[in-house]
């Protein structure tokens, strides 16, 4: 089976490919299925975000896709950066790491470092169906970023359980505990269940 991955998230397609490959699913990029969409995430939530994304690229191209909408919700800050983590502080133009020390620079004072990456995947078909799944990474803002895995705010985050951030921790760590790791996992149990039907 071929999916679209509705993100031009080059950490995403490749977290995508990693635990979606061994199923016999082939990932591939919207470029590299030829289209080129910016869909506007208008969503409250990052269910309602990933719906959005992956409806409008099913429509333009006639094949499934699947969409991922992401992010970290932070409890001193009342759970932002949330929905509007990609685009948090200066928006889309910032670097990660602009907007990771953005992030320090609002958590400066505060003693409640708790904070959760969520991952909303949904998958939509040409006919209608859709999938959906969910997974959440408990963990804490450290007070300085550290290592350079990953992308986003992996620098600053450190899941429960680990002294290091997902900057350090790597791909075989973040993959078997991560958010994203949680939601593929239910979403690939969705999609065995779909494609056994």
């Amino acid at each position: 089976m071929k999916l679209i991955l509705a993100s031009g998230n080059r950490g995403k397609l490749r977290e995508f490919r990693e635990i979606l490959q061994p199923l016999g699913v082939e990932i591939v990029s919207q470029a590299e299925a030829g289209f080129d969409l910016d869909v506007a995430e208008t969503g409250d939530t990052f269910e309602e975000n990933a719906f959005l994304k992956a409806s409008a690229i099913c429509a333009a191209s006639g094949l499934p896709a699947v969409a991922d909408d992401s992010g970290l919700c932070v409890d001193a800050l009342d759970g932002a950066p949330g929905v509007l983590s990609a685009r948090y502080g200066g928006g889309k133009a910032w670097t990660d790491q602009q907007k990771y020390e953005y992030l320090l620079g609002q958590m400066k004072g505060k003693t409640d470092r708790a904070a959760r990456f969520v991952s909303c995947i949904c998958c939509v078909f040409p006919g209608g169906d859709v999938l959906r799944s969910r997974g959440e990474c408990p963990g804490r803002i450290l007070t300085a970023p550290a290592g350079s895995e990953g992308f986003g705010y992996d620098p600053v985050f450190a899941p429960d359980g680990y002294e290091e951030s997902f900057g350090q921790l790597g791909p075989a760590v973040k993959n078997r505990i991560s958010h994203r790791a949680k939601a593929l996992a239910a979403f690939r149990k969705e999609l065995e269940s779909y494609v056994d039907r």
